[in-house]
């Protein structure tokens, strides 16, 4: 199982609203956990398991009500936003506007980007994940806090496509 692999499995966790799963297969066992008390934050146990033995049948995660997002009141969005393209986080982390905290910000408002730019860095599971601009155009707002944790589908630029 690669990372790709373990980060959709812990964004399916995280839409299903289960509290934990645990998945065993040959060589490996993960576990994960959500709505930690300490915060909300997801936990994932990943441990290699020497042992060859057959695989254990998942069971389905229980079918319970996740809670809806908050919703943005729609006269806070100006006429002018509604033109703009989102960017939204592609997975859940702690998102960084810099390399590194002596380095300059990848884009600040008014920045031109071009398809394939990296805009900023989300951490997860220790892992530093580079985020690709899916879109030509300019950074017209910035919508996250630097070093302030984010969900999965969480905007994060409004980019001016035009």
């Amino acid at each position: 199982m690669d990372i790709k692999e373990i980060q959709s499995l812990i964004k399916f966790v995280a839409k299903s609203g289960a509290s934990e799963v645990k998945l065993e297969m040959e060589d490996i066992k993960i576990t994960i956990r959500t709505g930690s008390i300490s915060g909300g934050n997801e936990t994932a146990y990943v441990q290699q398991i020497p042992v060859a033995q057959a695989p254990a049948q998942m069971a389905p995660p229980p079918q319970v009500e996740a809670p809806a997002p908050p919703k943005e009141a729609a006269s806070n969005e100006s006429a002018d936003d509604l033109k703009y393209i989102t960017i939204k986080s592609p997975i859940i982390g702690t998102f960084y506007r810099k390399p590194g905290p002596d380095k300059p910000s990848f884009v600040e408002v008014g920045t031109e980007i071009s398809k394939g730019d990296v805009l900023c860095v989300i951490e997860a599971m220790k892992l530093f994940n580079d985020i690709e601009s899916e879109v030509a155009g300019k950074i017209v707002k910035i919508l996250v806090d630097d070093s302030s944790p984010v969900e999965f589908d969480q905007p994060l630029f409004l980019v001016d496509p035009s």
